[in-house]
């Protein structure tokens, strides 16, 4: 609890968004948020947070995985 009053509401925000992500998946943390939140986002930031580090290659080997198509 701590920590949480120490973030800023943006590093909330994407603290959120990651743990989301790590917990249903990107496709349904992403249908998640919509039904929640209809302001605009920037996704792009979130985006280059989320996989930063990752290798396009690491990115898409785990797109695979979740894929349901």
């Amino acid at each position: 609890m701590e920590k949480a009053r120490m973030m800023d509401d943006s590093k909330i925000r994407i603290s959120g968004i990651e743990a989301l992500n790590k917990a249903l998946g990107p496709a349904t943390a992403l249908r998640f948020l919509t039904l929640l939140h209809r302001e605009p986002t920037d996704y792009v930031k979130i985006s280059r947070r989320l996989y930063k580090g990752q290798t396009m290659g690491q990115i898409f080997s785990r797109a695979k995985k979740h894929w349901k198509g």
